[in-house]
């Protein structure tokens, strides 16, 4: 009986069981851990099993089973002759205050003699997960054209949101006569040109003022006589507008100039801990 013939028992054993106990030691126990996230949150790390060691002693008799079967030993003659090997090891433990298990890692024990165990850092023990790898969700950086195109993809929704608006305020309410038609509220040209100069501002490190009020400011300044239901509603739209535009345009930009800062409103701090492990 020896070392490497012990590490390869334990091995045999953890990949089929939860727990196997060295008498007299402690237990090798197998845990499952899920998928985690990595590199700040832009790598997806597949599930695995983690190998650790305990002091307490568990009930199983894996490892007499195994040696007596292998060795075609009675089970009594097999449990004496681990029992002894065992001591020897345990022995030697507490005095190099390390033992190698090879294919597995190293059992070491602290200046009190609390063992505890440093897996191989390539160690398998979870055959479900055979050919999982990691996931990157990282993309290319963007150029200055295809931010600019971005923007551009997002000016043309907020104009189909315009032409809505426009059309809601331009259908007379049924059974009220048609009133006179008024100059637009907010052009499609003045929605690109904000959504265009808060990039221009973000980019130069300027702040961005409130879109908000200068939309509704603009529309004041164009109103027509309407029942104060539709004054109401178009006021309503507007401001929904403008606030997607600041708020889409503040996300996107937030994505890939401040990822750090995002982070830490996407994730918790015990999250942000894990992901930055």
């Amino acid at each position: 009986m020896d070392t490497p013939l012990l590490a390869k028992m334990v091995r045999e054993l953890i990949l089929e069981n939860d727990a196997v106990t060295l008498p007299g030691i402690g237990t090798f126990v197998a845990e499952l851990v899920g998928a985690s996230f990595s590199d700040k949150g832009y790598t997806i790390n597949p599930p695995y099993r983690r190998l650790s060691f305990t002091q307490r002693e568990g009930a199983d008799t894996l490892l007499a089973d195994i040696y007596a079967s292998s060795n075609d030993v009675p089970y009594e003659s097999a449990l004496q002759i681990l029992t002894e090997f065992l001591g020897t090891l345990k022995t030697e433990l507490m005095t190099k205050k390390s033992v190698q298990f090879p294919g597995l890692g190293r059992l070491r024990a602290t200046r009190e003699n609390n063992f505890f165990f440093i897996a191989d850092e390539d160690l398998d023990i979870y055959p479900d997960g055979f050919g999982l790898e990691p996931i990157s969700l990282k993309t290319h950086e963007e150029t200055p054209e295809q931010v600019s195109a971005a923007v551009a993809g997002l000016a043309s929704i907020l104009d189909g949101k315009a032409e809505e608006a426009e059309e809601a305020v331009a259908e007379p309410v049924e059974g009220q006569e048609a009133e006179e038609k008024p100059a637009a509220a907010v052009t499609r040209e003045d929605i690109q040109a904000m959504v265009a100069e808060q990039v221009k501002q973000m980019m130069a490190g300027e702040q961005i003022p409130g879109t908000s009020r200068a939309v509704t400011e603009k529309a004041a300044k164009q109103r027509r006589p309407m029942s104060r239901g539709w004054k109401r509603t178009l006021r309503i739209l507007l401001i929904l507008v403008a606030l997607a535009a600041l708020f889409f345009g503040a996300f996107f930009l937030a994505a890939h100039f401040a990822p750090d800062w995002l982070d830490t409103i996407l994730y918790s701090a015990e999250e942000l801990e894990i992901l930055r492990a």
